[in-house]
């Protein structure tokens, strides 16, 4: 049986696949449970960078409805319904506190908490037939992986409400007006800006990376002060990092 999600690297570059395509990579929980996995193994070998993307005609539908309207209608499930629930929370901490750079790529439909759980990646890159949706309330369930939160910080807490509360269908072209998305590519042209994009961020300094990620989110919640003491700390700590000083010793022998 195929692994529902695949992990490879390549380089500082990791790759994180959704691989369940014939059924458009339905949630269940062992497809959270192996992308957490995934994740945080990619976190433990240093990645870079990580593209994450998904095989087939649709990046997601989302919760597999058929089991979680078993894991909520059969009382003897009720433990792993919990599991299944807490599962997609966890599938954003282990986002969150990768190190790395996150970059996900978006195609065909993504819905509910399938598109949810990628607004912890910090680049979002979308094929010009992307198609994005978020049901829940119509259906009477609610959102997940924090993005009550990460939306309105993304898009504004007017717009956010909009896509929440109404439901509606988002194309490619109004994700990038609103800034939900950094770029709109043809769909055939995804594999390779989603590379383009992987090979720039793995040239950079990684320990320069990891400070920009943390010290950008940790900034939102933060006071001036605290942002410009924490940015004053992560400067100190590159300048006296030795990948620093060669950078900047082979860009002054550059120029000279």
């Amino acid at each position: 049986m195929n692994e529902v999600v695949l992990y490879e690297k390549e380089g500082g570059i990791g790759r994180i696949t959704l691989n369940n395509p014939d059924s458009s990579n339905p949630f269940d929980l062992k497809v959270l449970q192996k992308l957490i996995e995934a994740f945080r193994k990619s976190s433990d070998n240093g990645d870079v960078c990580v593209r994450y993307e998904a095989k087939g005609k649709n990046f997601t539908f989302g919760a597999d409805l058929k089991y979680a309207y078993e894991m909520i209608t059969r009382p003897e499930l009720r433990s792993e319904a919990a599991e299944y629930l807490w599962s997609w929370q966890e599938v954003t901490s282990a986002m969150l506190e990768h190190p790395g750079i996150i970059i996900v790529g978006y195609h065909g439909w993504i819905v509910g908490g399938g598109f949810e759980h990628t607004l912890a990646c910090d680049l979002r890159i979308a094929a010009d037939n992307t198609r994005i949706m978020l049901p829940e309330l119509g259906m009477g369930i609610f959102f997940s992986n924090a993005s009550t939160k990460l939306l309105p910080r993304i898009i504004g807490e007017g717009r956010a409400k909009q896509l929440m509360l109404l439901g509606e269908v988002v194309r490619a072209d109004e994700a990038l007006a609103m800034g939900l998305v950094n770029h709109v590519c043809p769909a055939e042209e995804l594999d390779a800006v989603m590379q383009d994009y992987a090979t720039k961020i793995a040239l950079k300094d990684p320990l320069a990376l990891r400070l920009a990620k943390r010290v950008i989110n940790e900034a939102q919640e933060r006071s001036i002060d605290e942002v410009l003491y924490r940015e004053g700390r992560a400067m100190i700590e590159t300048g006296q990092s030795d990948g620093t000083r060669q950078r900047i010793q082979a860009f002054v022998e550059g120029e000279k």
